[in-house]
């Protein structure tokens, strides 16, 4: 069983946070695109193998036509070995749809739609650079309900310019009475080569009058003199603090716990049986094939990621049928046995000792036994049966916890 992933990397407008591959695009370049990605699917060489999730994210996955759409699925569908019960999730922006539309996707095969809200405040939208307000989100969420989508995650944002603690409840709130089956929670990373990394640089706690010393130099793109970018020219309001980061963070498992969500990854929440399934093959160490642009795939124990310039993945797919690889890597034991721990314990489950020496032929203790002893005795992670997980305190600082289960290059057993 493997999962699919669909790279559709064109949008209305590219947020102010965002530094996925995607870009506005005109439409007959958007064609030529789903054509070269027709033919790459048709053209992959693994098609025995059982599909059990696909996901089409970008960019803007929804920006597509219905057309344009209905020719990936006719291509997914004849050409890969979909199972039955496959989930099919499209990443869907609330300014590209309408009710039609909806209906014309789900009738195509998508049976889940992940909604990027990010947050109720049209306020903080705005500073986002969103093209949608709450209103927008609104209305395609109940128009996806009445055409029949029953398994829909909402993407919500927090730690945002301006944002209190206060306004992100307001957020979780109304989230928890329209009732998703799931919520994807993120907390803002300023990522370089975006405009926020120009106003705010790494510095989460930046004041605003001395944004202007936060651009970096060493930054491909220099947004500080762009009037909707620069906070000297446009006012922009700084970040939260620590604290009302922290309570934000908090708050966000407290208000989806009471009203039925389980937290079953560090940022992930689900009612029962509406985990996401097509993720959940990345946690756990499943093969995956990536098709379109800048996509990454894991077969066979090798990843390989496709090109990033949209005119070379076109002329090389119409030239020779397949897409040439930016990135090609065999991944040895040590690199295996790393994303086993680090993708496994972000599951609130965590991993299992007994798969951990099935898979490679000795015992966790072997590798990391001094390790495991010292996160233990420091309460960061927790043993209970077969099981190894991060406590409470040890998801709170996941990034440090999850660190040491990295080898040095030079570790050799």
């Amino acid at each position: 069983m493997i999962g699919v992933y669909i790279h559709i990397p064109f949008c209305v407008k590219k947020c102010n946070y965002c530094d996925f591959l995607s870009f506005p695009c005109q439409e007959e370049l958007r064609g030529r695109y789903v054509d070269a990605l027709v033919r790459e699917i048709k053209n992959f060489n693994h098609n025995d193998m059982e599909v059990a999730t696909v996901f089409f994210g970008g960019g803007t996955p929804s920006i597509l036509s219905c057309d344009e759409i209905e020719k990936i699925m006719a291509a997914l569908g004849e050409h890969l070995h979909l199972s039955n019960d496959a989930e099919i999730t499209m990443e869907c922006n609330p300014g590209t749809v309408n009710r039609n539309k909806l209906n014309r996707i789900r009738e195509l095969g998508i049976n889940r739609l992940s909604i990027g809200l990010q947050s109720c405040r049209d306020s903080e939208l705005k500073l986002l650079g969103r093209i949608h307000d709450y209103e927008d989100f609104l209305e395609c969420f109940w128009m996806a309900r009445d055409v029949g989508f029953d398994n829909i995650n909402v993407d919500i944002m927090s730690a945002l310019p301006g944002q209190s603690v206060e306004s992100y409840l307001d957020t979780l709130t109304n989230v928890v009475n329209i009732k998703p089956e799931h919520v994807s929670a993120y907390s803002l990373i300023i990522e370089e080569n975006t405009p926020f990394y120009s106003i705010y640089g790494n510095d989460t706690s930046v004041e605003l009058g001395n944004i202007a010393g936060s651009v970096r130099e060493n930054s491909d793109n220099d947004y500080s003199q762009c009037p909707e970018c620069n906070p000297k020219l446009n006012n922009y309001p700084s970040l939260p603090g620590e604290d009302d980061e922290r309570r934000m963070y908090y708050l966000t498992e407290k208000v989806l716990g009471e009203n039925g969500y389980h937290r079953y990854e560090i940022s992930n929440y689900a009612r029962d049986g509406y985990e996401c399934r097509h993720n959940t093959t990345y946690w756990t160490g499943g093969e995956y094939v990536g098709f379109g642009l800048g996509a990454s795939s894991y077969i066979n124990n090798v990843r390989f990621r496709n090109e990033e310039d949209i005119n070379e993945y076109i002329s090389h797919i119409h030239e020779k049928g397949v897409c040439g690889h930016a990135e090609e890597i065999k991944l040895t034991e040590m690199d295996n046995i790393e994303e086993f721990m680090i993708t496994g314990l972000r599951l609130m489950r965590g991993i299992s000792k007994r798969e951990f020496k099935s898979r490679f032929g000795k015992s966790i203790e072997y590798y990391y036994g001094e390790v495991l002893t010292s996160l233990i005795n420091e309460g960061l992670i927790e043993e209970e049966g077969d099981g190894i997980r991060l406590t409470k305190y040890g998801i709170d600082v996941s990034n440090y916890v999850l660190s040491f289960f990295l080898f040095d290059k030079d570790y050799i057993k």
